[in-house]
Parts: C-alpha cells; structure tokens; sequence
C-alpha cells in the first residue's frame, strides 16, 4: 500500500493493547501520532535503486507487499500475498537485540472455498527477519523473496517468492514486464489533506508461475502479481480510521491504483492510472470515485465486498466482485485483502484491501 499496507506495520511490543480499540488502530506504529526523532517523507526526493529496495531505517513503518491473482490451468482462480513489514521502535540501527528494528510478516492463499493465513514476529538485530537491497532478498523465518535478476538488471526485475504454514504454501517465480512504477507525485505520496505523506512505487508488471500446496495437494498456478514498496513515519491524520485499496490489473494491460482514507467526512482518495507499457498518469484530486455495492457479514462484523470503482474523466466504471466474501486476514492487526474481479467499461482482476472496518 500502497497505503494499504500503512497500518499494518507495527509495533510487537504493544501488539497486545492495541488491538483492543479503535483508538488503538490510530496509535497503532504511530500511525496518528507525531513523527518526532523520525525522517519525514519530501516531496522532489528521486527514487536511489537499488538502495532504495532496502530498508530505510530512518523512518518509523516500512513494507514489501506482493498480492498474486493466479490461475489453474482447469480455470480456478486463486489469491496470494506475501507481505514483510518493518517498525522501528527508534530511528537507527543495531546489532543484536539492542536493535530498535521490528519486523512481521504476513501469507495467505485464497480460493473460493476457503481463506488461509499465517503470521511470523520477529525482533531485528538478530538475522531472524531483514532485507538487503543487492542482491534484493527479503526474509523472516524461512519465508523469503529473493531476487535473482541477470547483472545490470534491476533487482526486482526477477524474484523467487516462498511461504510455508500448517494448511498451505506456495513457490512461485517472478519476472517483470514492464518497469517499476513511482506512485502520487514522482513517488511522493499524499495521504491526507493535512500533509501527512509516504514514498511509494510499485512494480505491477509480474508474470508468474509455480505453484500452491493446500490440504488437497499442489497445484500449478500461473497469473499475475504487484508488489508495492512503501516507507514513511507519519501517514494517517489523526481523524482517518482506515481505507479501502485497489490494485487493477485491466484486460487491455493498463493498472489502476486507487484508495480512500476514511474520515467524518467524503474521505481522502488517490489514484493512478498506468499504461500497458508502464507510464504512470497520477490522477486529480477527488478523481477516483467508490461506492460500497454489497455488504458480507466477516468475523462478526458488515464489510463491504463488492464496490462500484468510477473515474468519470476517463468514462471508467467497474463493479468488483471478492473470489471469497471471508478474505479475512485474522492476524494481530486484523484486515480484509482478497483477490477480486470485475466487469464494466472494461474487465479484469486486481486486489482489494481494507481496513479500519
């Protein structure tokens, strides 16, 4: 997230009492909360790669976040997300168990039937969870995305992605087609009228392949796949209480990244819309227009699945519809992310993120 990713990251130490409220949800990593001691994202700051692919452990919340829309070659579809997010509890870094880093990860596969998740917590310092930009390698436990790109190439132009749990698990191989993909303003995102602000690229031109292991067996899967890069110390208002997120993958090659921050009021959107060979156009304010469709009932509470996603500049108006209603990520910072498609002026697949619900 994108912004979706923002208030997941974390912080383990008070993982316990903060996801008690809805005030909590705020304070969660500092997410309304001052950046004091932190880096504060710029705006006219150019992306530095392959440094940039590492971590910045400058500013307080930090994430690698990859969500598969995946096919079987019977035509099932799938969903799969790997996600290594970091928070510093102090703005440097340590060897050791002085180290002020922490880090969590998150996997899921999705069907129709059934929505699997697992967790990983680690502290920093200690070689349990990391990145290093070159060569790209990203890791907690034995969950890894490594690169495995040709010299001279970008370091996420190939990746390997691994994940293992109870029920499920996935192998997959990476390989971008097009290039990476600064979002908002030349990278600089904003996330409220207030200022409040990330730095964000993507890279949402995978093609993938290998496989899922579920409690029915292994199964090979090709699709495609958007990895978000994302990293600020500040980025919710103190009166946002979550957002909804979208990555679109279009049946004529473009994307489209949109999301809304919710307040009291209309909320705070974004969008970009990028073409089939990978130039990114980011949208006006207010541009991109959603509205709820339908609701589920999900762990105990109304969620809506189903949105009607409109940019009426580009005669653009397509309603979504979930692979899996209960894509409920019931993790120590509970969301809903799930593969999703849609039809209207145009099809295609994507992925949706909500939190705050």
């Amino acid at each position: 997230m994108s912004v979706r990713s923002i208030a997941i990251a974390f912080a383990v130490t008070t993982m316990a009492s903060l996801c008690a409220s809805q005030a909590a949800y705020q304070g969660f990593a500092g997410l309304g909360s001052a950046a004091e001691g932190f880096s504060v994202p710029q705006p006219g700051r150019p992306f530095r790669f392959p440094a940039d692919h590492g971590p910045h452990t400058d500013f307080r919340i930090e994430w690698w976040y990859l969500t598969a829309n995946l096919e079987a070659p019977d035509g099932t579809q799938y969903g799969a997300q790997w996600t290594l997010f970091r928070s510093a509890l102090a703005p440097r870094e340590a060897t050791g168990w002085s180290s002020p880093q922490l880090w969590m990860g998150h996997a899921a596969v999705t069907t129709s039937e059934d929505h699997f998740v697992a967790e990983r917590i680690s502290r920093g310092g200690v070689g349990q969870a990391g990145v290093v930009a070159k060569p790209f390698s990203a890791w907690i436990d034995d969950w890894q995305m490594k690169g495995r790109t040709t010299p001279g190439a970008d370091q996420l132009a190939e990746l390997s992605l691994t994940a293992t749990a109870d029920e499920f698990g996935y192998d997959l191989r990476l390989s971008a087609t097009g290039p990476l993909v600064p979002q908002g303003d030349n990278g600089y995102s904003l996330k409220s009228a207030k200022g409040q602000a990330s730095y964000y690229y993507s890279q949402p031109f995978y093609a993938v392949s290998g496989s899922l292991s579920l409690p029915d067996g292994d199964i090979a899967v090709t699709g495609k796949a958007w990895l978000d890069r994302e990293w600020s110390s500040q980025p919710l208002a103190e009166d946002q209480t979550g957002w909804d997120w979208f990555s679109l993958h279009l049946d004529t090659g473009e994307k489209l990244m949109g999301f809304r921050l919710r307040d009291e009021g209309e909320g705070f959107t974004s969008a970009t819309w990028i073409t089939a060979d990978g130039r990114p156009t980011p949208l006006p304010a207010a541009a991109l227009k959603i509205a709820p469709v339908r609701t589920a009932k999900v762990a105990g509470r109304q969620i809506p699945v189903s949105w009607n996603v409109r940019i009426p500049s580009r005669g653009f108006d397509v309603t979504t519809q979930p692979l899996n209603d209960q894509a409920w990520m019931s993790t120590s910072v509970p969301y809903w992310e799930g593969p999703i498609a849609f039809e209207g002026s145009v099809s295609g697949r994507g992925y949706l993120e909500m939190t705050g619900y």
